[in-house]
């Protein structure tokens, strides 16, 4: 097992080194750019879209599909991720991801409001995403179902392994309890929730992810507070390791910028073709305004969330003897602030972060099944798989499990990154009209005809009557 571990940690540092960090980095820069810095210049927009009821009573709100792409989001990685960052990368890793967010809110952007334009009708709902793209923007049908085929494994199979595996050790640390029981516990009322429906899953997961999102940063932010005088020499250092100033080493930069920006990724998904789906099920009047939605989960997932957990972390000296790792590390370093209540609290946050995530992963894959086959009996077959790999997950090796799920991130990543920069023209040209309606004092409402020479847009043809 040991040497499959190895193995499977050399791929990824190659891929990661030399591959996705260049596509991540450098595509999040050209959308930057090209849009004039959209993510910074239109901050406040964001909380202003995000707050639009649906446009019809049975459809998905906007902060409703915020919810599920934030419960997909705000998991194992804001709490365990984190923690394996630092142990990995050193205090520079922090500096990385927050780059890496930053960046990547440009780019969350562009492949939501893609997923929007090029979304499909499904009974009362929408449905969307990479694959829907890449069929009708690109006209490669099986590429699509390449990608399809990918992501349902990815986040229904291997990263909700991933997330039952964090949760079975954490709550192990805090109360001892059987890895197995806790994986049986769990699939149960997952499979409870996934077999209700998207609307059920919406509803869930609006509910679940600001009360357990508030309520972590709180007492985090506690202990950031309590410690106020600390925190510009947690920053200076921070910004050093980042560089490798205080070794002089190359090496040092690197393995932070690495370490960085593969947990920042697993984190705020930004440019992994994952958070479209759940970006494509709003009722909105315009695409940008989901793009917009979904670019400020990244800035909520990543500057807040991992940063409450990055600074209880340095701000204690567990992280200095190497000796905890992952969710023990998180632990460990909140029972030096708050005694040892804090191994419990942990273990419960990481039970609903973790908990919702096995939901809003579900969702992907659904959404991409149906894609591949619009039919029950495959989606029941899929529905089954995913409560099976939470069991499976809950017992393995953790190197294994954050191994594969860093293996199977960087492919469906390179691939939709890599998608998203072919058919870019057609965001700018979106984020265009939607400035010019803004610029116009209107709210800005979306046609295929709003874009010259746009097709495939089947859902933006009609218009209301109050429009023409």
């Amino acid at each position: 097992m040991d040497l499959i571990i190895d193995w499977i940690d050399t791929l990824n540092g190659f891929v990661y080194t030399y591959i996705l960090i260049i596509l991540l980095v450098g595509v999040g820069l050209y959308f930057t750019v090209k849009t004039n810095f959209i993510q910074i210049r239109m901050f406040p927009e964001m909380f202003r879209v995000i707050t639009e009821k649906s446009e019809t009573e049975k459809g998905v709100s906007a902060f409703q599909a915020f919810s599920i792409s934030a419960a997909s989001r705000v998991g194992a990685a804001n709490i365990a991720g984190v923690a394996m960052a630092i142990a990995g990368g050193g205090p520079g890793a922090v500096f990385w991801m927050w780059v890496v967010a930053i960046i990547g809110m440009a780019t969350g952007l562009i492949e939501s409001l893609l997923a929007q334009i090029y979304k499909v009708k499904d009974g009362d709902n929408f449905r969307g995403g990479p694959a829907y793209y890449i069929q009708t923007a690109l006209g490669k049908k099986w590429l699509a179902v390449l990608f399809a085929v990918l992501i349902s494994i990815t986040f229904g199979l291997i990263f909700n392994s991933l997330q039952a595996n964090t949760l079975a050790n954490a709550l192990g640390e805090a109360f001892e309890f059987n890895p197995l029981i806790v994986g049986v516990i769990v699939a149960i009322l997952t499979g409870v929730i996934i077999f209700g429906g998207v609307q059920r899953i919406s509803k869930i997961t609006s509910i679940i992810v600001p009360v357990m999102a508030i309520f972590y940063v709180a007492v985090v932010g506690f202990v950031v507070f309590t410690n106020f005088t600390l925190v510009p020499s947690v920053l200076g250092l921070i910004v050093t390791e980042a560089f490798g100033f205080r070794e002089a080493g190359v090496g040092i930069l690197i393995g932070a910028l690495v370490e960085g920006a593969r947990r920042g990724l697993f984190s705020n998904e930004a440019g992994m073709g994952s958070v479209p789906h759940a970006a494509a099920a709003a009722h909105v009047s315009h695409p940008v305004k989901q793009g917009l939605v979904q670019s400020l989960g990244v800035f909520f997932d990543t500057i807040i969330i991992c940063s409450a957990t990055a600074f209880a972390i340095l701000l204690s000296d567990v992280y200095k003897n190497g000796a905890e790792n992952g969710v023990a590390l998180t632990q460990a370093s909140l029972s030096e602030h708050l005694g040892s209540w804090a191994v419990g609290f942990v273990a419960i946050a990481i039970f609903f972060f973790a908990f919702s995530s096995l939901i809003g992963n579900y969702y992907y894959g659904e959404s991409n099944i149906q894609f591949i086959k619009n039919g029950t009996v495959w989606l029941q077959v899929y529905r089954l798989a995913v409560v099976v790999m939470i069991i499976v997950g809950s017992y393995i090796e953790i190197g294994l499990a954050w191994g594969l799920a860093d293996v199977f991130m960087a492919v469906t990543a390179a691939v939709n990154l890599v998608v998203i920069l072919l058919i870019s023209k057609v965001a700018f040209a979106a984020i265009k009209d939607y400035q010019q309606q803004r610029k116009a004092g209107k709210d800005p409402v979306f046609y295929q005809k709003n874009i010259p020479g746009l097709k495939g847009a089947d859902t933006w043809v009609e218009e209301r009557e109050s429009d023409k």
